[in-house]
């Protein structure tokens, strides 16, 4: 019976986010999207992700009702794409499927993966936290590799397997608690296909022993790089192998949109995807302070064949890229470059012109502090628009890392109102 009640919750759920996925308006942000990513925007476009859900649960319309644990996933998802489309939709799209996670041993496969579990290795850290409700908290991690014997036997090449049944039981129950609302898709790996190494290596060892190993044990930071990359090769190796890459549209990469006319590659087959129909993305925020010269030597060199085997890349994320944007545009295949809010906006843009999307990240800061002044983030977006303008750089607002609003739900919707009067004022 309580299963009954639970396909009762998500069905209506799942018949309001229907409602809303078949609006006209969603094939008209797609069409932007497109023209931004195809580096012919009509204005800027703009995105809200990685918010501090946490201090939005407005008349209860984020609390979880059901009580089968997959279930509360759909639910999950559904209670939180109805509060953004109320509250903060800017240029989001509402997608007209619904999406059921293949059983994929080895790799993994949502969105909200932790970085940290890839390759046979677990994070070992301690954390502090002045909210319990809220993810984002400080960690202190443990240095996992004292020698190059501890990076060939810790980090293991990964063994993919597409467990069928289970994939098929989830398919079967999905169908059970949707059918007739929305079509379901089988979800492969590569929704949003992050191949970052240095960000996990630094939950296994720390940000601070990463940079002191640069320096004392080069040996050692190179096998690891060089393993890191062999494993995900690997991986993108089997999952292609055994046809478990995403299918085309892919909706978001890194919290932006990711609709293109230039995916998927010629020849695409939608019974055998592959990489090269695929953005990826991926930074090395541990390396910010390390030389142009490190950064190439220990990042840009190493991945490489990540980057050549993907049809698009974003690269970046808050790490400032401006002194490293030469070396950053040798990335093949490279169209949105992150640009944080402790970058130079004026230097970024003037380096990429109008050859790549600038992926400009808002301070989160800007939530977070006694009041919200919109005056102060309407000014600061506005500069962005200037200076890209200035430089003939597309140009999309990604707000994320939202860590706080002091519980104050009504700053998210001002600020989206905000950034949308500035992207369409042009």
């Amino acid at each position: 019976m309580k299963l009954e009640q639970d396909r009762i919750v998500l069905r209506e759920l799942a018949q309001k986010v229907a409602e809303i996925a078949f609006l006209p308006v969603q094939e008209e942000k797609k069409r932007l999207w497109r023209r931004l990513n195809g580096l012919k925007p009509e204005r800027p476009m703009v995105s809200f992700d990685q918010v501090c859900w946490n201090e939005l649960n407005i008349d209860g319309k984020l609390t979880l009702r059901c009580e089968d644990p997959e279930c509360r996933i759909y639910e999950d998802r559904f209670r939180k794409t109805l509060f953004q489309w109320e509250y903060f939709p800017a240029d989001m799209v509402v997608e007209d499927y619904i999406r059921v996670a293949k059983a994929i041993d080895g790799a993994p496969t949502t969105v909200n993966n932790i970085p940290g579990a890839l390759f046979g290795m677990k994070i070992q850290e301690q954390t502090l936290s002045t909210d319990a409700a809220n993810d984002v908290v400080s960690h202190r991690y443990e240095n996992q590799f004292k020698s190059i014997d501890d990076v060939m036997e810790k980090i293991r090449m990964p063994v993919i397997s597409h467990n069928a049944p289970e994939t098929e039981r989830r398919m079967e129950k999905a169908q059970w608690l949707f059918d007739g609302i929305m079509p379901l898709r089988e979800e492969g790996w590569g929704y949003d296909a992050y191949l970052s190494c240095w960000d996990p290596i630094a939950m296994w060892m720390s940000i601070t022993d990463v940079l002191y190993g640069i320096i004392d044990e080069p040996e050692k930071m190179h096998a690891l790089i060089k393993r890191m990359v062999e494993a995900y090769m690997s991986m993108l190796d089997q999952l292609e192998a055994q046809n478990l890459i995403y299918r085309y549209p892919q909706a978001l990469v890194h919290t932006t949109g990711a609709w293109t006319d230039d995916l998927p590659a010629p020849g695409y087959n939608e019974r055998n995807p592959g990489t090269r129909d695929l953005w990826m993305y991926a930074m090395a925020q541990p390396l910010t302070t390390v030389s142009p010269d490190m950064f190439e030597e220990y990042e840009i060199n190493y991945l490489m064949p990540l980057f050549e085997r993907f049809g698009l890349v974003y690269y970046g994320c808050c790490e400032p890229l401006e002194l490293k944007m030469k070396i950053v545009k040798r990335i093949p295949h490279l169209r949105k470059v992150s640009v944080s809010p402790w970058a130079n906006r004026e230097s970024c843009a003037e380096q990429l012109g109008g050859d790549y999307v600038v992926s400009s990240k808002p301070n989160p800061a800007f939530l977070a502090e006694d009041s919200f002044d919109g005056e102060r983030v309407k000014k600061n977006l506005e500069r962005t628009r200037t200076i890209c303008k200035r430089y003939g750089c597309p140009v999309e607002f990604i707000f994320k890392d939202i860590s706080t609003i002091r519980n104050d739900p009504g700053r998210l919707a001002k600020e989206a109102e905000i950034a949308m009067r500035v992207a369409t004022d042009c």
